[in-house]
């Protein structure tokens, strides 16, 4: 009997989790009342603190869980893989309510006071991985670095990602990075793979 009992708090979990990113994401931090929150997931107030301490916890965790429900990439292929895997991330980010009330959070932060920057340690080493295997490949010019270009990346996506949501609610945000990769890509790569590497929206979430 016990198994059924966890199963079932692990839903309810995701189920609080998942209507407080719908929340967080419409109404900002200041604005995520927990009433809304117990409203949205048709739950009460001690279910929801039975799984969260508080407003902050629960942010916290959409922030953390932000990436939970992509289709990520098994593994790492290199330079094609990252091009495709910031193109799918931008075009997620338009309808994938977790990861945009997860990176809103995380962007707005000094609102909240959370100060979590795992997550952007978490995509810097998922970017790192390609870079990685690009390396190996000899894809990359021989003076970059591969974290430090992660680095770079990361906060390049973030800025681009910002400035597209508050110009266009982020409907041009993959022709952004789009955009953003025909400018970094001859800065990192060699020329004959700048050659091979397609920039191409259509290809985002097409893992080998």
């Amino acid at each position: 009997m016990a198994q059924p009992k966890q199963e079932r708090a692990i839903r309810k979990r995701w189920l609080i989790l998942e209507a407080a990113a719908e929340v967080f994401d419409r109404y900002g931090y200041s604005g995520a009342a927990i009433s809304k929150i117990m409203e949205r997931a048709e739950t009460t107030q001690g279910a929801v603190y039975f799984h969260f301490k508080s407003k902050e916890d629960l942010a916290r965790a959409v922030i953390v869980h932000q990436a939970d429900k992509l289709d990520l990439p098994k593994s790492p292929q290199g330079l094609q893989q990252l091009v495709d895997l910031t193109l799918y991330l931008a075009v997620e980010l338009r309808h994938n309510v977790l990861l945009r009330a997860g990176v809103r959070l995380a962007v707005e932060q000094e609102e909240s006071g959370l100060a979590e920057y795992s997550v952007y340690e978490w995509w810097i080493e998922q970017f790192s991985k390609e870079l990685t295997v690009a390396r190996e490949r000899g894809e990359l010019l021989p003076d970059v670095d591969s974290r430090g270009f992660a680095r770079l990346l990361v906060a390049a996506f973030t800025g681009t990602q910002v400035m597209s949501q508050i110009s266009t609610n982020r409907t041009d945000l993959p022709e952004r990075i789009a955009e953003l990769w025909r400018y970094l890509l001859p800065g990192v790569a060699r020329q004959e793979v700048r050659e091979d590497v397609a920039i191409d929206i259509n290809r985002c979430g097409a893992w080998s």
